[in-house]
């Protein structure tokens, strides 16, 4: 046996070996550390799952209604007053559109109009959106069921087939976006 030190092309082999070794654990400590994605994966709001309320209401044409009837569906939801501004509008048209992007999984959706007030909505938007739930709730413990940033009536929420709010659009939201989380919603969702 030989005494010799070992060559340097044998160290430089025993670097590089610990130095691949060591680059993923290295990589991995700074990307949890110190790379933070800038956004989650869903546009909407998830807000802490849990049931609405199911209280006796009415439709807008009176007949009787519970929010319960809708169970097995999932339901694209606003809060508006009777008499519906620009905004209300332009969320009835979303709720509208979003299910019909749905294509086939169209059907699994519904879409409520929660009136506010003792308002009768205008005739135009009772026509424009037919197969919306227009329903009644005014002074009913279902308004105080939906959080919100500021007005209730800024956002478009969407209540699981079991009846539990579980997401929350912004005012002024972009329906591509929307789109996306539905489609992603429909896919994962083994109800409805």
């Amino acid at each position: 046996m030989s005494d010799a030190p070992p060559s340097k092309r044998s160290l430089k082999s025993l670097w590089l070996i610990a130095a691949l070794t060591a680059a993923p654990v290295a990589a991995s400590y700074l990307a949890y550390f110190f790379w933070q994605p800038d956004r989650a994966a869903n546009y909407g709001e998830l807000l802490e799952p849990r049931p609405l309320p199911d209280p006796q209401l009415a439709l807008a044409d009176g007949t009787p209604f519970r929010f319960s009837q809708l169970r097995g569906k999932w339901a694209l939801v606003t809060v508006d007053a009777g008499g519906c501004d620009a905004n209300c509008d332009r969320k009835l048209l979303y709720i509208r559109q979003l299910r019909l992007t749905q294509g086939k999984n169209m059907e699994r959706m519904e879409r409520v109009w929660i009136i506010s007030d003792a308002a009768a909505p205008r005739a135009e938007a009772v026509a424009a959106y037919q197969g919306t739930w227009f329903v009644r709730a005014t002074a009913s413990e279902l308004l105080g069921a939906f959080p919100a940033t500021g007005a209730v009536s800024d956002h478009i929420y969407v209540v699981d087939p079991l009846g539990n709010l579980m997401l929350r659009f912004p005012r002024e939201p972009e329906p591509r976006l929307m789109i996306k989380d539905l489609v992603r919603l429909l896919k994962a969702s083994q109800i409805g």
